[in-house]
């Protein structure tokens, strides 16, 4: 009977702090579901890539860009991704009407200009003969807030995507094609949590842009901000997580499974009954 009353007391406290722990859990996980930048419409998105690191062009999140080619040609993009998100490139080449068999692959590089490996996804295919497009994608590891130096994790920063045909014959190698890009994440959350954050982002140019704000104008190179693109609520943003729920929760399940512990094995309170002594 004991038993029954504590649970019986204990079941709908419980249910309340869950539900009320679990409430800031559900509403950020259904916003992160959508694209970090959406389309415009207003004619905003890029309509060329750059043709080296340096002259990469920038793109937002969710946000697609075109460009125009030839064969031939390493096309560059640039996109900003935050600790705690798993970028997904897809890019598509439309091929002129004419054309033989056609290699193409999309790589991403970071800040660092390190080949990150894609998890999955198509990143080198073939057209065949007279088709009319190849379709590309890759999908990167989950940014990490900070890594061994030795590591080769993606980290937050700029992140660079090049678009190019591998292996051209000479009969396709300059003829027109177009090529249309977009970069879109998934908030993994808590579960990609690291007891660690780098001091900066790995943005190119981000020192000589500092001191460039600071009004350092003896260095040369002040004005030298290769990228400025960030997310658009800011750099670590995403500090808050569903980590810090499930450890609250996991608190409260102990206090509670304390309490009723204490109430199971503290008896009635009530003096044993003692014989009289002989």
């Amino acid at each position: 009977m004991r038993i029954t009353h504590v649970l019986s007391g204990a079941l709908p406290a419980l249910g309340l702090t869950v539900g009320l722990a679990l409430g800031p859990a559900v509403a950020p996980a259904a916003a992160d579901s959508t694209p970090s930048a959406s389309p415009s419409g207003d004619g905003s998105a890029p309509t060329e890539a750059g043709t080296s690191f340096r002259t990469a062009t920038e793109v937002d999140q969710g946000q697609p860009a075109t460009a125009s080619g030839s064969a031939g040609d390493y096309l560059y993009w640039s996109f900003p991704a935050d600790s705690g998100q798993r970028p997904t490139v897809k890019a598509t080449v439309k091929l002129p009407q004419s054309h033989t068999a056609q290699t193409w692959q999309v790589d991403v590089y970071d800040g660092l200009r390190r080949r990150q490996a894609c998890q999955y996804g198509a990143q080198t295919r073939t057209a065949v003969a007279g088709a009319a497009s190849v379709e590309l994608s890759c999908v990167l590891r989950t940014v990490r807030a900070w890594s061994e130096p030795w590591a080769n994790d993606p980290l937050p920063g700029t992140y660079y995507v090049r678009l190019t045909a591998l292996g051209l014959t000479a009969a396709d190698l300059g003829l027109p094609i177009d090529a249309r890009l977009r970069v879109d994440s998934e908030d993994i959350g808590g579960s990609a949590a690291v007891d660690g954050s780098l001091a900066v982002p790995l943005v190119p140019g981000t020192a000589a842009g500092s001191k460039a704000a600071e009004g350092d104008k003896d260095d040369s190179s002040a004005t030298a901000v290769l990228s400025d693109i960030e997310p658009d609520d800011g750099w670590s943003s995403g500090w808050w997580s569903d980590r810090w729920v499930w450890t609250g929760i996991g608190a409260v399940l102990a206090a509670l499974a304390g309490i009723g512990g204490y109430t199971l094995t503290r008896g009635s309170g009530r003096p044993r009954h003692v014989p009289p002594a002989a």
